[in-house]
């Protein structure tokens, strides 16, 4: 499904030049579940965002499903992105004036699904996550493990090929953390293809390969196999 070689990344202001990922090339296949780790600063992030096609490299290859993406517009990019990819992240990004079921709903309004299809997509993702019943709540009447069992859903109801989570279990204790885990991995025995960055090594072993950064480059990849816990 991805397919990267010789990735570069440069931020660059007038004083400094910063190369945050240096020849970076690696490849996920079609439903694998991977974990890239490493140090703040590493480029983790930065490699989370061009796979989501919300960056652009500044060199080398990108393949994402078949396609060169390396140098696509933003619109070709954007299309892509609604079509295939659901993201999740620490912070949870839900916006806080919409109920439950409205911010799932967002990703199929913008892909312009029908509101009966909406209606019915929404409902049964918000059934399969168990929360369903707090579908017109607001996120800040939610406990931390509910919000985020909300934003896996809003990353899951188009049925995209590919989630990307970033810290996905970074503001939740031990116990949410772990139900957050356990959907992720239900939805990749699904098929769904999971790449995640984290710091959390606990976390790290729900995958089936863990990737390690360090200065912008890989150094190292484990292959393991994926525990539940």
């Amino acid at each position: 499904m991805i397919k990267i070689e010789n990735l570069e990344k440069i931020y660059r202001t007038e004083e400094v030049q910063t190369k945050a990922l240096n020849n970076v090339s690696l490849a996920v296949s079609e439903g694998e579940f991977v974990a890239i780790m490493g140090p703040s600063g590493c480029g983790k992030s930065t490699l989370l965002n061009i796979l989501g096609l919300l960056d652009e490299p500044d060199g080398g290859r990108f393949a994402f499903a078949g396609t060169e993406v390396a140098k696509a517009s933003e619109r070709r990019r954007a299309e892509l992105r609604k079509q295939h990819i659901g993201f999740v992240f620490q912070s949870f990004n839900l916006i806080e004036e919409l109920t439950v079921f409205e911010n799932v709903e967002l990703p199929l309004i913008y892909l312009g699904v029908g509101a009966a299809e909406r209606q019915e997509k929404v409902a049964q993702v918000l059934e399969k996550m168990q929360i369903m019943h707090r579908r017109n709540h607001f996120p800040q009447q939610l406990s931390g493990g509910q919000q985020q069992r909300v934003a896996v859903a809003r990353a899951v109801v188009n049925s995209p090929r590919l989630i990307l989570a970033d810290e996905p279990t970074g503001n939740l204790d031990s116990s949410n953390g772990n139900e957050v885990m356990e959907l992720l991995t239900e939805l990749n025995e699904t098929g769904t293809t999971i790449v995640m960055v984290t710091h959390s090594e606990h976390d790290a072993r729900y995958a089936h390969r863990v990737i390690r950064l360090l200065d912008g480059a890989v150094v190292l990849e484990n292959l393991h196999q994926p525990f539940t816990a």
